[in-house]
């Protein structure tokens, strides 16, 4: 580990392909809100470069870029507490990307499961930046020398790149720069999974609209979507180890208790023994409560996108303040002449 003393900085990202879910600010955003004002300062931000790993219709991506920065701002996230803005307005990210490229070695990036998870079978026809992403991920976080990145599961490996990354440019330019990030990885809900199948992730590609709470949903629907969530004929157990061959059953009362702030363990204490006539309602009001005035929120900001727009350029000027010090830095460190 680094013996320099980096400022305690949290950087986080999400991708605009596709609209919010549930997914999305049970799994991120909620989090992103409570570190707020703490010990560390903290850097959000609309990744849409990586949106365009694949081919994006250009008013789309320019819709879900705003509508992520809107659930952002509606969730909670304050301007002036946190800097938010959109990744392609701060050029250093691609920069220190292609920096990155060249000190990433392939066979990391031949490890990343993310790529064949996506690439599939059809690996040779897919966008040289869906193979190279991770290390432009890497210099997302980096360039604002970030010394922890909160993520799921999914997104861990990424982070453990990031910080081979971080330890090989040190040790080839024998300096001490780069912090080795911490992902930070906590919480009963970290991996929100499909109401109709509770082996899979909820997803905003997913076939059917019921198989997950989009943040834009009106309350009637989140409820709607609730109570016809699939579930088991058994009612919930006396304690939550039950619930370990039930995924559809245990999702929701990890749902349930991620948006009431409690444990696992306390939801069944409630309503253990319970059947899901009692329990899916109850999840369904709660759900209401917390998510309704955040989807009114949104839809109040899309409808002023000028607004959101001008928010993520001020955000934008406060990200390019810390970033370009560090990739000029990083620059001269390399033998660039400038």
């Amino acid at each position: 580990m680094s013996d320099t003393a980096f400022t305690p900085r949290i950087f986080s990202g999400i991708k605009p392909s596709g609209g919010l879910t549930l997914g999305n600010y049970l799994g991120a955003i909620k989090r992103f809100v409570a570190s707020q004002g703490g010990e560390f300062e903290t850097i959000y931000c609309v990744v849409d470069m990586h949106a365009i790993t694949v081919w994006q219709d250009p008013a789309d991506l320019r819709t879900a870029t705003r509508e992520v920065a809107a659930g952002y701002l509606a969730a909670g996230i304050d301007p002036s507490k946190s800097i938010l803005f959109n990744q392609s307005r701060v050029s250093a990210h691609a920069e220190l990307g292609w920096l990155f490229n060249c000190v990433a070695r392939v066979g990391w990036m031949n490890r990343m499961t993310q790529f064949k998870d996506k690439a599939g079978k059809n690996s040779e026809n897919v966008s040289l930046g869906l193979y190279a992403y991770p290390s432009l991920m890497a210099a997302d976080i980096l360039t604002y020398h970030a010394t922890h990145v909160p993520v799921g599961e999914d997104q861990k490996q990424h982070v453990e790149l990031t910080r081979d990354i971080a330890k090989k440019f040190n040790h080839d330019y024998k300096v001490d720069f780069f912090p080795e990030t911490i992902p930070v990885i906590e919480g009963p809900a970290m991996r929100v999974m499909n109401l109709r199948d509770g082996t899979k992730k909820m997803s905003k590609s997913g076939e059917s609209d019921m198989e997950r709470i989009n943040m834009l949903d009106d309350a009637a629907t989140i409820a709607k979507k609730f109570k016809k969530a699939r579930t088991d004929p058994e009612p919930l157990p006396e304690h939550y180890d039950g619930l370990a061959e039930r995924p559809e059953a245990r999702n929701l009362v990890n749902i349930y208790a991620a948006l009431a702030d409690v444990t696992n363990e306390q939801v069944i204490a409630e309503f253990g023994g319970e059947g899901w006539g009692k329990f899916k309602p109850a999840l369904a009001d709660l759900a209401v409560d917390k998510l309704a005035p955040i989807s009114e929120e949104m839809q109040r900001l899309m409808n002023d996108p000028a607004e959101i727009d001008r928010i993520m350029e001020q955000g934008a000027e406060k990200a390019r303040a810390i970033a370009e010090p560090i990739l000029a830095k990083t620059f001269d460190i390399m033998g660039f002449v400038r």
